[in-house]
């Protein structure tokens, strides 16, 4: 590498300062964007240079945009309003290493380039293959794409890459870790040998290096944080709790904290749909996203989460990379993850662009060597909490996120098939800090005007006012006289 550069040492800058085309500096204005961040201020400039750069950053850093905005700047000079695929050639390629990260840069791709001519395609697994293929006969200068199904629209002929100038790789470290060197090594001798290559990855490991040095011509090699860290503005707590009342903590934390827009991990796909059931059940909107998800159940799961309509996503480590979701101020593990790098991915979800989250574990005695494993990983001793569980929320259905049938024991297959026999839903009210009520001072005055209206007509009436149980009035008081 010939040049190491690290930009926590770097001064702030605003977009304006990197000589970014008009069109994207009004989209970033338009995000609410205005100063770049650590990763961007230093990779912005030498990829607008043409330089091969190897980023890493920690999640939430705006890495995306560190390597989008400067390759559209770089493909402006070829946008074009001409209808003619001809003329919108592949001039540059993303590859990422799941659908859902690949379908959140496409976005971020798309907002960026809304005001100009540019064509963007995503192309990935697990949807029909024929509406990508329309999209790409149609041309488009930008292709995001997962490895495995750009090979396959190699292999069908319907992408060109001859005219590919710019390669990044995006969550390298994910592609190495899922198997995809094979197909990125097919992939790279397909592109031109003159061109420009970006990696970025969350680390900088043996394996990253020696694919970089592959491909990668004397990159700049930026590096805005420690290996492994978490981001400061997130706290973190672990409970420990045992394995049947693991779904009770989860119950509770989001019914006494009121919390909303929360991302709930577990190891197991089972386990993500056992949890999801369960919750629902509790009257709480929740959806799960996992491996045996169809793509299309995947997105639409994902939107609902987004747009607020799902307030609870249960998850397993398919979205631990590359979720996005504004605000999120809340992650909770239900399940440690067994490899101590997907807990930084994880709780990387909460925090983002500096805003502040809370990351949640929960532990059993057996997972206690997992949480030490993490604190060695990111050289920090996670506080440990006590979680003091109502009664009323233990023992609702034990559901195990593990999958292991036997914890569920007889009372679980009572509740199963006498499903009338399980308790309402627990009322989040109860169990919510005290908030007095704030009085309208509109209403109030209504209200005492109206009682004062009562007692003037009460006090002005003629009739007296008797509680006549078993027989008429005293003989003393005349009826009142009608006005007939």
């Amino acid at each position: 590498m010939t040049d190491t550069s690290n930009a926590n040492t770097e001064s702030a800058k605003s977009f304006s300062e990197f000589g970014l085309h008009p069109d994207l500096l009004k989209a970033i204005s338009a995000s609410g964007y205005t100063v770049a961040t650590p990763i961007q201020a230093q990779a912005i400039p030498a990829i607008i240079d043409g330089r091969d750069v190897m980023g890493a950053a920690q999640t939430g850093t705006g890495k995306t945009a560190a390597f989008t905005l400067p390759l559209l700047h770089r493909l402006m000079p070829y946008a074009s309003h001409s209808t003619s695929p001809a003329r919108h050639p592949v001039r540059a390629l993303i590859l990422a290493p799941t659908r859902e990260l690949a379908d959140q840069v496409a976005d971020s791709v798309k907002r960026y380039s809304e005001s100009c001519p540019l064509r963007v395609a995503v192309v990935f697994g697990g949807v029909d293959i024929s509406a990508q293929k329309e999209e790409l006969r149609k041309g488009c200068e930008l292709v995001i794409a997962t490895p495995g199904r750009l090979l396959d629209h190699i292999e069908q002929k319907t992408i060109n890459l001859s005219q590919v100038n710019t390669l990044v790789l995006d969550e390298a470290d994910r592609m190495l870790d899922m198997g995809f060197l094979p197909d990125l090594e097919r992939i790279v001798k397909l592109l031109p040998k003159s061109r420009q290559s970006l990696l970025f990855s969350a680390t900088f490991s043996g394996e990253i290096r020696k694919l970089a040095r592959s491909f990668l011509k004397s990159p700049i090699e930026i590096n805005v944080a420690p290996q492994n860290a978490t981001a400061e503005n997130v706290t973190q707590i672990a409970y420990p709790v045992s394995g049947n009342n693991k779904q009770a903590a989860v119950l509770y934390l989001l019914k006494s904290r009121s919390l909303s827009q929360v991302i709930i991990f577990v190891n197991t796909k089972i386990g993500a749909s056992r949890l999801t059931h369960e919750l629902v059940k509790e009257g709480i909107k929740a959806e799960s996203i996992h491996g045996d998800k169809s793509q299309l159940e995947r997105i639409k799961a994902l939107e609902s989460f987004k747009s607020g309509e799902t307030t609870v996503l249960v998850a397993t480590d398919v979205a631990a990379r590359g979720l996005d979701v504004a605000g999120l101020p809340c992650v909770i593990n239900v399940d440690l993850p067994f490899n101590p790098e997907d807990y930084v991915h994880r709780i990387g979800r909460t925090g983002r662009a500096g805003a502040s989250g809370e990351a949640i574990a929960l532990y059993t005695d057996h997972e206690e060597k997992l949480l030490e494993d993490i604190e060695k990983l990111i050289k920090i001793k996670v506080p440990r909490g006590t979680l003091n569980i109502p009664e009323v929320f233990q023992h609702r259905g034990h559901a195990s996120t593990s999958g292991d049938s036997r914890a569920r024991g007889k009372g679980e297959r009572f509740k199963r098939t006498f499903p009338a026999s399980r308790p309402a839903p627990i009322d989040d009210f109860f169990f919510k800090p005290y908030e007095p009520a704030v009085k309208d001072p509109h209403k109030e005055a209504q209200r005492l005007q109206q009682e004062q209206k009562w007692m003037e007509h009460h006090a002005a009436s003629k009739q007296p006012q008797l509680a006549v149980l078993l027989g008429g009035r005293p003989k003393n008081i005349k009826p009142a006289e009608s006005g007939d």
